[in-house]
């Protein structure tokens, strides 16, 4: 799989200049941001890396989170989720033109995943929060169908998606799902979630309520000690507000989970974009990144380059990390 089967390169910058746009608009006032300490681990120890678009980036010193500090408040964020242009491009000229390369290359291996990792998962609740367009679901559903499915999603109109589809929706945000629903999920699963949240220990903890003992939480999301990350740093396109305030890694993120009560059973990063990111970045838009990984883009082999990327994948190297983790029975 390469970077444009899943992102358009124009329509991918087009939307990140959309989100700068909208950034600029919606928080040219920072008075109003609140200091945080860091989300995985609690730490204060931090310093500042960079800033983009009025938001500072720090890393902690003692877990390695890069994150937002100081941040919008949770209002904020929600208002521009709400309000912003960039967001409507975002389902309408970004998403719903590879939705369906999406579910072969990313949400049908995610269902395969769960099949392998929990087999005796029959006549059990699962939620997907912020499900969106029900896609993932849907592929459950056909590899483990004796299932009960739910989405969890905020937006009315995802949410009218996914009722047409046949799928259970709660048309609300996590956080907000009430005492009725405790203890009542085998399983939630959240993608590309926690890179967006400003809360995550409090995201955590509602997760932990609504898990039934024995139940589990299947989190992927951006891993900042990733490979094209750790190259490309404050020019990386995966690092743009105010969406990505969060850049854990599988240390600190297996760190918050046990904090939370969680017991980490498994940990990866299966990414296989790291080198093609890095690779289309210098040659399509002459990003400088060292003179070895010049080199390599330049001269190297295509067996090189798979496997460069098998290897950052093996050794959690790579920018999309997995975790699933269990609330103790």
């Amino acid at each position: 799989m390469k970077e444009e089967d899943i992102r358009k390169r124009e329509v991918f910058n087009k939307y990140l200049q959309l989100v700068t746009e909208d950034a600029k608009n919606f928080f040219s006032n920072t008075v109003d941001f609140e200091e945080i300490k860091c989300p995985a681990c609690g730490s204060g120890n931090f310093e500042n890396e960079f800033s983009k678009v009025n938001f500072i980036y720090v890393l902690c010193k003692d877990c390695g989170t890069l994150f937002v500090n100081p941040r919008p408040t949770v209002e904020k964020i929600k208002d521009f989720y709400a309000a912003s242009p960039s967001s409507v491009f975002w389902v309408e000229e970004f998403f719903k033109p590879v939705a369906e390369i999406r579910r072969e290359k990313i949400f049908k291996p995610r269902a395969e995943y769960i099949k392998y990792a929990l087999p005796e998962m029959h006549d059990k609740t699962i939620g997907d929060i912020g499900a969106g367009f029900g896609i993932f679901l849907e592929e459950m559903k056909k590899v483990m169908p004796d299932n009960r499915y739910i989405a969890i999603e905020p937006s009315l109109d995802m949410a009218k998606i996914c009722e047409n589809k046949g799928i259970d929706v709660i048309t609300d945000m996590l956080e907000n799902i009430g005492d009725e629903h405790k203890d009542s999920f085998f399983l939630l699963t959240a993608f590309e979630l926690f890179e967006h949240l400003c809360e995550p220990e409090y995201f955590l903890e509602k997760i932990y309520e609504l898990l039934k003992p024995g139940g589990y939480i299947y989190i992927t999301t951006l891993n900042g000690e990733g490979f094209d990350i750790q190259v490309l740093w404050d020019k990386s396109k995966s690092i743009f507000p105010p969406h990505h305030l969060n850049f854990f890694n599988p240390s600190s993120l297996n760190r918050l989970l046990e904090k939370t009560g969680f017991i980490v059973e498994d940990t990866a990063t299966p990414g296989v974009l790291d080198w093609s990111i890095l690779e289309g970045a210098y040659k399509k838009e002459n990003a400088d990144i060292t003179r070895l990984w010049k080199l390599v883009a330049d001269k190297g082999t295509e067996k090189m380059k798979n496997e460069l990327q098998q290897w950052i994948s093996n050794n959690n190297l790579s920018s999309h990390m997995r975790i699933l983790a269990k609330k103790p029975e």
